[in-house]
C-alpha cells in the first residue's frame, strides 16, 4: 500500500464536472493498492494518516496531528502510484492490484478513516477519470509506504 499525503488548504475531485469529494483544512490522500495488501496494512495505514504530527502549532512547528486540529480527508484511488517506469517508455501497472481487489481495500480503508476521523471523510470515485484540485498547504507532502 501506498500513500501520498498532502496538507491541505482545501481539496476537491469532479467527475464529469460533479463534485464527488471536497474537504477544507486536512489531508489529501492519493492511495494505491497492490494484491497482496491485508488489513493489517490499512488498518496501520489509517492509523498513521490521523496520528502524524505535520499541522503546525502555535509556534508554527509541525506537531499536532489531523486528530488534534479536526481536519478532513479526501481520498482518491490512484493505482499509477504502483508504475513501474524502469524499463522501456511506457509505465507497467502489473504491481498494482487489479480493480476486483482494489475496490474492497480502498473501500476498507475509506471505512477505517471514517471510523476514526476527526473530521469529515471525503472520496473520489474508483476507477473514474477524476479532476483533482488541491491548496498544498505548506507545502507538505510526504510518501507512505507499509
Amino acid at each position: 500500500m501506498r500513500v501520498v499525503l498532502q496538507r491541505v488548504s482545501r481539496a476537491r475531485v469532479t467527475v464529469d464536472g460533479r463534485v464527488t469529494g471536497e474537504i477544507g483544512r486536512g489531508l489529501l490522500l492519493l492511495v494505491g493498492f497492490t494484491a497482496a495488501d491485508r488489513e493489517d496494512a490499512l488498518a496501520w495505514m489509517a492509523e498513521k494518516v490521523r496520528g502524524l504530527r505535520i499541522f503546525p502549532d502555535d509556534a508554527g512547528k509541525m506537531n499536532r496531528s489531523l486528530d488534534e486540529v479536526g481536519g478532513g480527508v479526501l481520498v482518491v484511488s490512484q493505482f499509477t502510484l504502483y508504475g513501474d517506469t524502469r524499463k522501456g517508455w511506457r509505465p507497467s501497472f502489473v504491481d498494482a492490484a487489479p480493480p476486483e481487489r482494489a475496490i474492497p481495500l480502498y473501500e476498507r480503508f475509506v471505512a477505517l478513516l471514517r471510523a476514526g476521523a476527526p473530521g469529515p471523510v471525503a472520496t473520489g470515485e474508483f476507477g473514474a477519470m477524476m479532476d483533482v484540485e488541491l491548496v498544498n498547504d505548506g507545502p507538505v507532502t510526504l510518501m507512505l509506504e507499509r
